[in-house]
Order: C-alpha cells, then sequence, then structure tokens
C-alpha cells in the first residue's frame, strides 16, 4: 500500500502524511488485532473438540471425525473470532493515533510517513500482507461457496479470512526477506576476501 503513495527526497515536502500514517497504523492495529482474535479462537475451538468426555457422555454423544469438526465448529469459529478482533483492533489503534498525534504540527505527520515510506521493510510487509488479504478472501469466498466450509456470518468471517491471510502474507514477507539476504550474503563474500558484505 505504501508504494501507491509520491515518496519525495525530503521529509518535508512529503504529500499525504496523514494518510500515510493513519493506513499504516490502521493496517497494524487489524493484524495485530487478528491474530490475538485467532489465537483465542483456535484455541477455545480445539479445546472444545480435544476436551476429554466421560465414557457416558461419549456413548451418548460421540466425539465426529475431526474433519467435519473443522469444516463446522473450528474454521468457522477461527474466522469469526478474527473478524472480531482485527475489527477491534482497528478501532482501538485508531483511537491511539489520534490520542497520540492530536495537536501535533504537520511536519511531525510528514517526518513519520517519510520514515516509514522510507524503510524496505515496511513496504515489503505492506506488499505482502495486501496480496495475503486478498487471497484470504478468495479462498474464503471459494470455499464457502463449494460447502467446504460452514459460515454463518459471512461478513464477519470474511474480515477475519483477510485478517488470516494478511497474517500469512506478513509471514511470507519475513522469510523471503531472509532468503534474499540468505542469497546476497553468498554472492558478495568473495573469495579470499575475509570480509562479508551485506546488503539490507
Amino acid at each position: 500500500m505504501s508504494r501507491f503513495f509520491p515518496h519525495p527526497p525530503y521529509a518535508e515536502d512529503q504529500s499525504y502524511p496523514y494518510t500515510i500514517l493513519a493506513t499504516h497504523v490502521l493496517h497494524r492495529g487489524f493484524q495485530v488485532g487478528a491474530l490475538l482474535g485467532a489465537t483465542a479462537g483456535l484455541s477455545y475451538s480445539s479445546y472444545r473438540y480435544f476436551r476429554p468426555t466421560t465414557t457416558a457422555a461419549a456413548a451418548v454423544s460421540p466425539t465426529p471425525p475431526f474433519r467435519q469438526t473443522f469444516r463446522a465448529l473450528i474454521l468457522p469459529n477461527t474466522l469469526r473470532t478474527t473478524g472480531l478482533g482485527a475489527t477491534a483492533g482497528l478501532g482501538l489503534l485508531a483511537i491511539g493515533l489520534e490520542a497520540r498525534m492530536w495537536g501535533r504540527e504537520e511536519i511531525e505527520w510528514q517526518d513519520r510517513a517519510w520514515r516509514l515510506l522510507e524503510h524496505e521493510g515496511q513496504m515489503s510487509v505492506d506488499d505482502w500482507s495486501l496480496a495475503g488479504m486478498a487471497v484470504g478472501v478468495a479462498l474464503a469466498l471459494l470455499a464457502a461457496r463449494r460447502g467446504a466450509i460452514v459460515i454463518k456470518n459471512r461478513p464477519m468471517a470474511l474480515v477475519g479470512a483477510a485478517g488470516l491471510g494478511s497474517l500469512a502474507g506478513t509471514e511470507g514477507s519475513v522469510e523471503w526477506r531472509a532468503l534474499t539476504r540468505t542469497e546476497v550474503r553468498q554472492e558478495k563474500v568473495g573469495p579470499g576476501s575475509g570480509k562479508r558484505l551485506l546488503e539490507e
């Protein structure tokens, strides 16, 4: 997302500073909330499935196959709690940004926005995260259409799918950067140089 904004050589010339900073903060709030929501939902749903049951209770209501439970309980609940967490995180970070930057001069917004655009790691995370969000929503819609998962609250489930996709994209960005840095090290270290030239 950051690549869509102009990035001048100097911070005082940075345009759209409010939009850039707000977009970044809300994006991170969405991701943090999604992570917490996914962790809570997956943990609770897994506990409900794997919790010990008495022999009498198991005879009356036997445990269904895991695949059926995953389709009807674990994944839908995880999508729902991820969506709720992502929405809550976005809202809380919006309030936090307003409180943090209240009364600040425009140059302070410009400086923060400019430094965000200058950071290649942030740019990479944004790119991968947005791609992951799109893939997550597309996969959720396809799975629901084919009956692979049971979704009751579709809007919130799609928000959750976007959140999970965003987290997967972020992890992909981290792994990709680690891989490319390793390859660059191997290319840059010449035989007998005695020094490693690292490209960050």
